[in-house]
């Protein structure tokens, strides 16, 4: 009995690698890693997992060859035009993907890609600060950053987000089309670039990291990074959005143009928008769910957490990032700038 449970062993292991990868290009800390395994013991597939920090640097992996490297990216959403215009992706199957009916309406035939064709929605969230609460009060405004800054802090390292913010605090659109505006926004991070107390950019989890280490006590980051953060350093951090409002943003699952395993991927995006692995994802990620199915799931506590869940008030005076076309170019001028200077 014994060698025939070997033999069962060796031969299911055998079919798992028959089956081959799943290669999954993502943001650092996006995922919880029992999904991964959950996939790979349903389907079969391993999963291989690579990092990025920014979209950016997502978008020159994926031009630089990793267009036939990976199954599964995860940009956001005013990426995405970009990302199709570049024929960097393939349209989805929905055929293969009949949990797609489980996301909320609002994230159904998005302005940025009409009908899913190429992309379903995997999380959404807001950029706000994090800071030390044991060393400062809790900031109601972004002069905390751009007005008279009083405490280290850093920016992030993402340009439509980070310009966003400061048009938000100046009291403009996060998608403002007149170039005065978002020169305006450029001199504001210029300005801030040139306090002693600017620590520099940070892509991705980096400025979270380092105002929990205590290094920062003020950075701009992420909702659900902070959330995490918060409830793993209780009393030293917490994440609040400024009264001006802030930028929103919807990362989705898309397919690259070249996908080595696309069967894999249209299996995993299937996977994700199951109600109760969407709950699962998010409770992990701290981040709010665009999966309908999924909302029974999640933790009542995160469903009540403004800093997941914002107000209706304050989703009025924050906006979500839109691709503005061959206007991206007056925010690509005006970043090289606050970059380079």
């Amino acid at each position: 009995m014994k060698r025939i449970a070997v033999f069962l062993m060796a031969w299911l292991a055998l079919g798992l690698a028959q089956k081959g990868e799943l290669r999954l290009f993502i943001w650092s800390e996006y995922i919880d890693p029992a999904i991964l395994q959950a996939f790979t013991q349903k389907y079969g597939y391993r999963v291989r997992m690579d990092l990025y920090e920014s979209n950016e640097e997502m978008i020159a992996k994926l031009q630089a060859g990793g267009v036939s490297q990976y199954d599964i990216i995860v940009p956001s959403d005013f990426y995405v035009p970009s990302i199709i215009r570049l024929g960097l992706v393939q349209p989805l199957n929905h055929a293969k993907i009949p949990n797609l009916k489980n996301l909320d309406d609002k994230f159904k035939n998005p302005p940025f890609d009409p009908g899913n064709r190429y992309s379903a929605a995997y999380q959404w969230g807001t950029t706000g600060l994090i800071f030390r609460k044991d060393k400062v009060a809790k900031p109601d405004s972004w002069a905390v950053l751009f007005k008279d800054p009083k405490a280290p802090f850093i920016l992030m390292d993402s340009p439509r987000e980070m310009l966003g913010n400061a048009l938000r605090y100046l009291g403009y659109s996060v998608n403002t089309k007149n170039p005065k505006e978002v020169q305006a926004a450029g001199q504001l991070l210029l300005q801030a670039k040139k306090s002693r107390y600017f620590l520099g950019f940070e892509g991705g989890v980096g400025g979270k990291n380092r105002v929990v280490a205590g290094a920062a006590t003020y950075a701009v980051v992420y909702n659900g990074d902070a959330v995490k953060a918060a409830d793993e350093n209780p009393g030293k951090v917490e994440f609040t959005l400024p009264k001006e409002g802030a930028t929103l943003w919807v990362d989705s699952l898309m397919i690259p143009a070249k996908a080595p395993n696309p069967e894999a991927a249209h299996l995993f995006i299937n996977f994700i928008l199951d109600g109760k692995v969407g709950a699962q994802l998010s409770n992990f990620n701290r981040y709010a769910t665009p999966n309908r199915a999924a909302l029974p799931y999640i933790r009542p506590e995160d469903r009540k957490n403004p800093a997941i869940y914002p107000s209706p008030e304050v989703m009025k005076r924050s906006e979500f990032i839109l691709d503005l076309g061959k206007d991206n170019r007056i925010y690509d001028e005006v970043w090289t700038a606050v970059k380079s200077r």
